[in-house]
């Protein structure tokens, strides 16, 4: 896939994002997971494929995106929508991902004319982490902006030397399943995967953001989306729970709910990850309407 990484302006505020273009006429607009930026390339593949050309702004606080504009989810929601504004699109398909489901969901409820469907994929849909569990504690500790980079250098080191041994020693904060039962049902390239993806990684000061804010989400938000809304979600997600996604079928009236069989989180690895792509295809293609790109 050939990306192309630019930068804009907006009231005086950097924002990065990235363009991988299909060769049809539709949009995907992409709020990336936590610890992740433009560059995220997960589940990207089959779209391009299939003609959708992907938009993905470093959210805010990641990657050169300035942390200024996430002050809170609306105000960030604020300037995502003038990126589509600068590149001259009118509507996109939305695809929120883990930690940027918040701003997925915020950006549906605030700019409902911009959304033609809204996709959740194992995505934070209410309040997640808090200041009383270990995982929070943990990450204000490792993934602090003063220090993240030099653990997510540490973690890629590692990983580059000894692929299996990390991603056997990561795969328990992303599933239910024993490593055992991973090991039946993941692919030879799934290794691969992971160390890409942790090479990649960083979190700036958009992760500790994510988890302040997931929890000024409000059923009230999740109501006011209108759009075809398509949760993709593993029954076996040891990072986000299920819940999450069943959550969100309750408040957003025209919503499905996709419980998938894959591994865990990364519900893109792994056996059952054709039929995710098929479904989703499938979900775009129904809608679908013609909607043309504009001058990005």
């Amino acid at each position: 896939m050939n990306r192309e990484i630019e930068t804009c302006t907006i009231d005086g505020e950097m924002i990065e994002y990235s363009i991988i273009r299909g060769s049809g006429a539709q949009a995907i607009f992409v709020m990336h997971g936590g610890h992740s930026n433009c560059y995220e390339e997960f589940g990207y593949e089959p779209l391009v494929r299939n003609g959708f050309t992907i938009i993905t702004p470093s959210r805010a606080g990641y990657s050169r995106t300035s942390s200024e504009i996430g002050e809170s989810l609306s105000m960030a929601c604020d300037h995502y929508a003038k990126i589509l504004d600068y590149l001259n699109i009118e509507k996109v398909h939305l695809l929120a991902v883990s930690a940027g489901g918040s701003s997925g969901i915020c950006f549906a409820a605030c700019f409902p004319e911009r959304v033609k469907t809204l996709i959740l994929q194992s995505a934070v849909t209410k309040q997640w982490l808090t200041p009383k569990d270990k995982e929070y504690k943990a990450a204000h500790i490792l993934f602090r902006p003063s220090i993240e980079k030099f653990i997510w250098k540490l973690i890629a080191t590692l990983n580059n030397r000894f692929p299996n041994f990390t991603f056997k020693h990561m795969v328990p904060s992303f599933t239910k399943l024993s490593y055992e039962e991973v090991k039946s049902q993941m692919h030879e390239e799934d290794v691969d995967a992971i160390k890409r993806m942790n090479n990649r990684q960083r979190s700036g000061s958009g992760f500790i953001m994510d988890l302040q804010q997931t929890g000024t989400l409000s059923s009230e938000e999740l109501q006011r989306i209108k759009c075809p809304t398509l949760l993709m979600h593993s029954r076996h997600d040891g990072s986000v729970p299920l819940e999450h996604a069943e959550y969100a079928q309750q408040h957003i009236q025209n919503s499905e709910l996709c419980v998938l069989d894959t591994w865990g989180h990364l519900i893109w690895l792994g056996k059952g990850t054709d039929k995710v792509s098929e479904r989703l295809l499938e979900f775009l293609n129904h809608h679908e309407q013609g909607q043309v790109l504009g001058n990005c």
